[in-house]
């Protein structure tokens, strides 16, 4: 049986270690990590490959040679563009077509047992079988779900949180039969997971998982390629180790000179022709390449440098990585995480922070502290997006010179030329970071339409009705008014895509920044009469008849944010009895706690209560959400205000007019939608999921149960002044008030509940969870969501930005919703919790 070993991945996560070198000749413990695959492969018995190449091949090439040296026998494939994984291997087929083969990464350090996968393959008469293994982080591999008997049910190539229902993933190694290239097109881009394997299923082919025993880890980040050195000297991988084990956990390669008077402690790896003087001290998990020079005094802890390198008398390197022929002079400090390219110079007593990256052949000046790549970034950061964009603390994570840095990554993901939209709310910070966002848009051939201060909806609606490429806008963090959120927005005015979040993200990371020759710096612009446009498209769009009509009475608070500035026009055209509080901008006063908010709402109840309104809105600060109360100035809390105007619509549009809700809603929905003929679009919690299930035919009404609705006639984005403006009318025409439209809606009783779980274990826990499932109905829509024989609920959905599992239970009464909430986070809590023997 022949084997392909795929090496043509840039790998650009690991950059710069990758700026000059494929990511399968970076050294792990002093070889190759493809050198490592292959020596695997000779083991089990493959003697011969086809190698597929195509970023740096000839380096590839060069290095292996025809694998003579290796015992086995190499041919090489290589793609002139990238092809995908599948593409790949077809692109090699003519040396495949007549036996079974084997694939595998040349970038993954395994000692999976290779034997027992072609032994399962056989016996199953599969036409592919997937070899399986269990990770602690399962976001950045393929999930797999199988059945009992081993065959695939279900393959999800780098899920989100909500979709994590398994800690079981596909770790890029197979067994395929050459008829699996029928479903690979010739030239073009193929992925065997987002393309081939589903069409296999779909076709009924047989395919079949394998969960291989052994040691594997992708080597995908910085921390992984740290981790893999270590894991090499641990043992914990079976791979060979070049040179001599002189004392327990110490290897030294041939001709490598290390002084009596120098503290080595190992496990540590010191190569070939190194040399390691009196006074120096390698601690565990150090690993020197070929002719690495450590003079006296010089401190490695889990450091990892590479051929030629030079390191000073004094100098101090932790968990680190040093490229190829670098020189870190005297009393140097290289702090965690940090990643210095081949050819670099850091002078005497500079400092690199943790987790810099300095590019190739880059030189730190004597003295500097470098907390920011030479290029123009800090650290990279794996998810730099949370459920409200970018977030953090003003001028502590935040900073002017990070908005740059963001905004310059964004304007990079975009073609010269385009045209974003920018807006903020009333705070000052806000005001300080949009004009960082305006510079580097512009010096990036980025053309501006600043909004200046708006609701944000309002940005929203701008950005999709018109031809911008996209939006940013800005406000204070809701609750927190030491923090600022930075919101991203697409063509539609939506929330960014997780797809688009990532492109960011990796030129983020990349410190690789386009910028605009001074003839093509972009031009900034402010529209006129935008509040105007928006009401009068806002009342177009929407249905208000009988609004004048009625004679309704309302009081509204704007509670001193943006939509205070959209109300004045809105109101007037409406022809509507207003008293209204708090309506002028305040930039001091931007968010507030929950406690001030309850406050303000209590002013509220008793202001329309007072004054005999048929019900009081308040806004949140940038024109979003809405706390509603009802004519006796009694809160009608968000959960059921989702409810009130799903009845109002529902009996409105009637049969055959859909609303979008997230999974999280009180299944109470379902018999409203019911009673009126309607039907309900089931969504994940993401904003960005209900924004474009709310712009999908025959939906007519979207809400989060959050003070969030959506009113997809006028705009797919959460409105609280659309949502207002529609409410008079829905109001107006039932000719009920809305104490009553609340009393005629069933009781819910829906209860929630988070549990800690560490980041580690967050895969075992969904797989726990789908297996404590049994035979019960599982919705995974978003999260895992169980459904009982009585129709009673509960959801299990880990948290993405942080280190907890959200759970969530409906019953017939509060003691069934409760005791199915306690049983469902018992459940969690075990799977999160290490016992002995897991």
């Amino acid at each position: 049986m022949r084997a392909v070993v795929m090496a043509g991945g840039e790998g650009t996560r690991l950059r710069p270690m990758t700026a000059n070198q494929p990511k399968p000749l970076l050294p792990v413990v002093n070889r190759p990590v493809m050198e490592h695959v292959l020596r695997l492969l000779r083991r089990h018995g493959f003697d011969e490959a086809v190698v597929t190449v195509q970023f740096l091949a000839s380096l590839v090439r060069t290095y292996f040679g025809d694998g003579e040296d290796l015992g086995m026998h190499l041919s090489y494939a290589t793609e002139v563009t990238p092809l995908g994984t599948a593409g790949s291997v077809k692109n090699a087929e003519a040396a495949l077509r007549d036996d079974s083969f084997l694939v595998i990464s040349g970038d993954a350090l395994t000692d999976i047992d290779l034997d027992g996968l072609v032994k399962a393959h056989r016996e199953r008469d599969a036409l592919v079988t997937v070899c399986l293994t269990r990770v602690q982080h399962p976001l950045e591999f393929g999930i797999v779900v199988a059945g009992e008997d081993g065959r695939v049910d279900r393959f999800l190539e780098k899920p989100s949180w909500g979709q994590l229902f398994s800690d079981t993933v596909n770790t890029g190694i197979y067994v395929m039969e050459p008829e699996v290239f029928d479903y690979v097109a010739a030239g073009e881009v193929v992925d065997w997971s987002g393309d081939v394997f589903p069409a296999l299923l779909a076709a009924g082919a047989p395919v079949y998982g394998y969960v291989g025993t052994g040691y594997w880890e992708d080597i995908g980040t910085h921390e992984s390629y740290v981790k893999a050195q270590a894991d090499v000297l641990n043992r914990q991988v079976e791979v060979e180790i070049s040179g001599f084990e002189m004392s327990p956990g110490v290897w030294i390669g041939e001709g490598a000179e290390v002084d009596s008077d120098a503290t080595i402690k190992g496990p540590v790896f010191i190569g070939d022709y190194a040399q390691v003087e009196a006074g120096a001290e390698l601690r565990e998990f150090t690993v020197l390449g070929d002719n690495v020079v450590v003079k006296r005094g010089a401190f490695l802890h889990r450091a990892v440098v590479h051929d030629n390198a030079f390191i000073g008398p004094y100098a101090n390197l932790r968990g680190c990585v040093i490229g190829k022929s670098t020189d870190v002079m005297r009393a140097a400090r290289i702090d965690e995480g940090a990643v210095i390219g081949d050819e670099c110079v850091i002078e005497e007593e500079a400092i690199v922070h943790d987790g810099v990256k300095v590019y190739p052949f880059k030189t730190i000046e004597a003295g500097a502290v470098v907390n920011t790549s030479v290029i123009w970034e800090a650290r990279g950061s794996s998810a730099l997006f949370g459920p409200r964009g970018v977030s953090g603390l003003v001028n502590v994570e935040i900073t002017p010179e990070y908005v740059v840095r963001l905004a310059s990554a964004y304007a990079t993901t975009l073609k010269k030329g385009s045209l974003v939209t920018t807006s903020r709310d009333a705070s000052r910070a806000a005001r300080a970071f949009k004009r960082a966002v305006i510079a580097a848009l512009t010096s990036s051939a980025i053309d501006v339409v600043d909004l200046e201060v708006v609701p944000l909806p309002v940005a929203r609606y701008e950005t999709g009705r018109g031809a911008a490429a996209g939006g940013v806008s800005l406000r204070t963090t809701p609750g927190d008014p030491q923090s600022i959120d930075i919101v991203f927005t697409d063509d539609r005015g939506v929330d960014l895509s997780a797809a688009q979040q990532r492109r960011i993200e990796r030129t983020f990371s990349r410190q690789e920044f386009r910028r605009a020759f001074p003839g093509e710096i972009a031009e900034l612009s402010f529209p006129s009469r935008l509040l105007d446009s928006y009401a009068q498209d806002l009342l177009a769009a929407l249905d208000t008849r009988g609004v004048a009509e009625a004679g309704l009475k309302v009081v509204v608070d704007a509670a001193g944010g943006a939509a205070a500035l959209v109300l004045p026009t809105l109101l007037g055209r409406l022809g509507v009895d207003v008293l209204t509080v708090n309506n002028r901008l305040d930039e001091l006063t931007t968010t507030e706690t929950l406690a001030a908010h309850m406050q303000a709402v209590h002013r509220l109840g008793d202001l329309v209560s007072s004054s005999r309104a048929d019900f009081g809105v308040r806004f949140d600060h940038v024109g979003e959400r809405l706390t509603l109360v009802d004519d006796r100035g009694q809160l009608v809390h968000d959960d059921r205000a989702l409810l009130v105007l799903l009845d109002l619509v529902a009996a409105e549009r009637g049969r055959g007019a859909a609303m979008a809700l997230p999974v999280t809603t009180t299944r109470v929905a379902e018999q409203i939608t019911r009673f009126h003929g309607a039907d309900i679009s089931w969504t994940s919690t993401s904003p960005g999921e209900l924004s474009t299930r709310a712009g999908e035919p025959g939906v007519v009404f979207a809400g989060d149960g959050r003070g969030g609705f959506v009113f997809p006639e006028f705009s797919t984005a959460v409105d609280a002044v659309a949502a207002f403006a529609a409410l008079l009318g829905l109001v107006a025409r039932t000719q009920l008030s809305v104490s009553q439209i609340d009393q005629r809606i069933p009781a819910a009783y829906v209860v929630r509940r988070s549990v800690a779980t560490p980041w580690a274990v967050k895969g075992t826990v969904m797989r726990r969870v789908l297996e404590a499932a049994g035979s019960r109905v599982v919705d995974t829509t978003d999260g895992v969501r169980v459904v009982e024989p009585s129709g009673s609920w509960a959801l299990v959905l880990p948290d993405p930005a942080q280190a907890v599992t959200h759970l969530w239970a409906e019953g017939p009464d509060a003691v069934g919703a409760g005791e199915l909430l306690t049983h469902w986070a018992a459940v969690v809590q075990a799977a999160a919790t290490p016992t002995e023997g897991r």
